[in-house]
């Protein structure tokens, strides 16, 4: 997709923030499973027993913790849109019909949802102000 300048659609730093949510979600094993585990850690599990915290690795604890906050970042409204098409894989004309959204509208929800990701996970670098040498008047001495 390209913008009407010829450029393209979405800049690398929102493809760069999806890559990395993606990533993320990854790591933190919220993808719901398909199949059956025969891993000996889920298969010795009493019936009814929950599988929680103590089963998770701190790296997908802190991964989940991390996609946390790039949700909080992006808000309620462009979380979804980011979390179907980047983690869940959904193409953008099946989140349209979920959402009951008009034609073409999720490229730009989704574009607007990575820019807000891209923001947060790069900050803007404020512009250093000028370091003041003094502040007494001529002829000043401490």
């Amino acid at each position: 997709m390209k913008e009407k300048s010829g450029g393209p659609f979405l800049p690398v730093e929102a493809l760069a923030a999806g890559e990395r949510l993606l990533a993320d979600f990854t790591r933190s094993q919220l993808k719901p499973r398909i199949t059956a585990s025969w891993e000996p850690r889920h298969a010795s599990r009493m019936n009814g027993a929950r599988g929680g915290r103590a089963d998770l690795t701190d790296s997908a604890i802190a991964a989940r913790v991390g996609v946390n906050r790039a949700l909080e970042a992006m808000g309620p409204a462009l979380a979804g849109v980011a979390l179907d098409v980047c983690c869940f894989m959904k193409r953008l004309e099946a989140v349209e019909r979920e959402r009951q959204w008009p034609v073409r509208s999720a490229k730009l929800m989704l574009r607007t949802a990575l820019m807000a990701l891209s923001r947060h996970y790069n900050p803007p670098t404020p512009a250093r102000r000028p370091r003041m040498e003094h502040w007494g008047a001529e002829g000043y001495r401490p």
